[in-house]
C-alpha cells in the first residue's frame, strides 16, 4: 500500500475566542489525527480582522506550519514587514503586483524528505475586484509542481459556485482544495474524479454564539437598519472547524477527506 501524508486544516480563526480554543485544543487534535502538516486560516485572528506578529508566532507554537489569509490579510499594516520576510504566512496570490507577502510556498514536511506546496487564492464574486484566481492558480500550480505533487489550496471566496468551479478547473493538478471566508462549515467533503479532495467551506474557529463570529445583536441591527455597525467579535459556544485529508505521496491524489468539528455541535435536546 502506498504511503500517505496527513494534512489538517483549521478554518478561519476569529478573534480571541478562536485563538484561545486553538491554543487549548489544537495540539491534542493534531495528535488525534496524527497530522503530518497543519495549515490554518488566520486572517480574522486579530480582533476579528487581520493578524499580527504575536499571533503568527503563537499559532506556529501550537503546531501550525503555514497560515493562510484572505480579504483581511492587509488590514493590520504592522504585520507587513513580517509578511515580506516570512513565507509561512500567506496572503491571496491574485492580489495585484506590488503588495507585500507571498501567495504560495513550498515547504518540507517535518520528519520526512517530502515537500508540500500551499497556495492561497481569493475569489472575485461579491468581493474585491482583484486579479483572476483561475489564471493565478494555473501559473502557481505549474511552478509548485516542479518541486512536489502534494499541493494544498485555500480558496478564500464568497460564492460557492466560484469555489467549486475552481475545484473542477484544478482537479488532477492539486491534492486538496478547501474553501474559506463564509465561516459556515459545509457537509460536502469529497474526492473529485482526478483525485482532488474538496470541501466548499471549512467553517470558522471561534464563537458560534454569533453571526459568523460577530456579535449577533450587532449583526441583526445591521440587517434591520441597513446601516454599518462597528464589528464586535462574539464570545461563547466556541468550536474549532476544519478539514482533515490524506494524500498519496506517489501520485499526489487525495485518498481520504473529512470534516473536522471540535467539540461537535449540539444536534438534539438534552
Amino acid at each position: 500500500m502506498a504511503e500517505t501524508i496527513s494534512i489538517l486544516f483549521v478554518g478561519d480563526i476569529v478573534g480571541s475566542p478562536g485563538l484561545s480554543l486553538v491554543e487549548t485544543v489544537l495540539p491534542s487534535i493534531i495528535k488525534r489525527y496524527d497530522a503530518d502538516f497543519v495549515i490554518a486560516n488566520g486572517e480574522n485572528s486579530h480582533e476579528g480582522h487581520g493578524i499580527n506578529d504575536s499571533i503568527i508566532k503563537s499559532l506556529h507554537k501550537t503546531g501550525v506550519h503555514v497560515i493562510t489569509g484572505g480579504d483581511h490579510s492587509f488590514d493590520k499594516w504592522k504585520v507587513f514587514n513580517y509578511m515580506r520576510e516570512n513565507n509561512t504566512i500567506l496572503r491571496p496570490l491574485n492580489y495585484p503586483k506590488g503588495n507585500v507577502g507571498f501567495g504560495y510556498g513550498v515547504y518540507t514536511i517535518p520528519n520526512t524528505s517530502l515537500k508540500i506546496g500551499v497556495l492561497n487564492l481569493q475569489g472575485r464574486t461579491f468581493m474585491k475586484p482583484i486579479d483572476d484566481p483561475f489564471s493565478a492558480a494555473d501559473w502557481a500550480l505549474s511552478k509548485i509542481s516542479e518541486e512536489t505533487n502534494i499541493i494544498f489550496v485555500d480558496m478564500h471566496a464568497e460564492a460557492t459556485a466560484e469555489k467549486i468551479s475552481l475545484a473542477w478547473h484544478i482537479d488532477g493538478r492539486a491534492s486538496v482544495m478547501v474553501g474559506t471566508h463564509t465561516h459556515i462549515p459545509t457537509g460536502d467533503a469529497r474526492i473529485f474524479p482526478k483525485g482532488l479532495g474538496y470541501q466548499t467551506d471549512a467553517g470558522m474557529t471561534g464563537s458560534f454564539n454569533s453571526s459568523i463570529g460577530m456579535d449577533k445583536k450587532v449583526a441583526i441591527k445591521r440587517f434591520m437598519t441597513g446601516v454599518h455597525q462597528k464589528y464586535q467579535a462574539a464570545n461563547g459556544d466556541n468550536h474549532l472547524c476544519g478539514v482533515f485529508a490524506k494524500v498519496n505521496t506517489e501520485t499526489g491524489k487525495c485518498v481520504h477527506i473529512e470534516q473536522v468539528t471540535y467539540p461537535e455541535f449540539n444536534s438534539s435536546e438534552e
